[in-house]
């Protein structure tokens, strides 16, 4: 099978510091992929070079075999049309409803009838189990509902990407483990390739595929594998320690 993303020699440089270097690694098709690492690894910044938020110092980012670091204009369009993206603050508009957030990408990059995008708005509201919400606004919502709703615009497009960027953060346990479980149900339903940024530990066993973990001193990948492969992953203790949760 061919990668949907593939990162190669990869190296982030801001105003002369070194945020990462020589990133490796490969995505698979329909595959739940976690970013890990603690704070100021590089995790969020590794994503904006993924989605095209940023250019890498350094290296080659291909998206479904197509070069996205360098592409321009309408070739670039197209590359980023293939990424959904569910930031930290969810990223709803808080003037529009919820109906209005999801249609916006809807009218603003496609051509179809308005009934047609009614019918997209309520198709994917339903998929992130938020059916009836259509006229509420973000304040109404509480913090799960507005991450939920955050992913209905993120697919409204029918991206065969779809990223996170700290998921659970914020969220009460509970809340956070509905919402793993809505990752782990649209990845099965839809067969989505998911990137998925994240340092809770509740969370990593119970979505992962495959885990890259980031070292703040390293600047790169220090491990990677299943997530029973990284908690038993004596080779390094900085690895065991952060899957294990013990402090030094």
């Amino acid at each position: 099978m061919e990668p949907i993303v593939r990162v190669n020699n990869l190296s982030v440089v801001y105003d002369k510091t070194e945020i990462l270097r020589d990133i490796n690694f490969e995505i698979y098709p329909g595959e739940i992929f976690v970013i890990v690492g603690g704070s100021g690894c590089g995790k969020s910044t590794l994503l904006r070079q993924i989605i095209g938020l940023e250019i890498p110092t350094t290296g080659e980012i291909y998206i479904d075999g197509e070069e996205f670091t360098t592409a321009k204009g309408r070739k670039r369009e197209e590359i980023l049309r293939k990424f959904g993206v569910l930031f930290q603050s969810s990223g709803l508009i808080a003037s529009m409803t919820l109906f209005e957030n999801i249609a916006l990408p809807l009218k603003s990059f496609t051509k179809i009838s308005d009934e047609r995008i009614e019918q997209i708005v309520r198709l994917k509201l339903k998929l992130v189990q938020l059916e009836g919400y259509e006229n509420y606004y973000p304040s109404q919502l509480s913090g799960g509902m507005r991450k939920r709703a955050g992913i209905a615009r993120a697919l409204a497009l029918d991206p065969p990407i779809l990223c996170f960027d700290e998921p659970s953060s914020g969220l009460d346990p509970l809340t956070a483990a509905s919402l793993d479980q809505l990752i782990v149900n649209l990845n099965n339903a839809l067969g989505l390739t998911m990137i998925v940024v994240t340092h809770d530990l509740a969370s990593i066993p119970r979505i992962s595929h495959r885990i890259i973990m980031l070292d703040k001193s390293k600047r790169t990948i220090i491990a990677r594998g299943t997530p029973n492969e990284l908690k038993n992953y004596k080779e390094n203790k900085i690895v065991y320690n952060f899957f294990n949760r013990i402090a030094e």
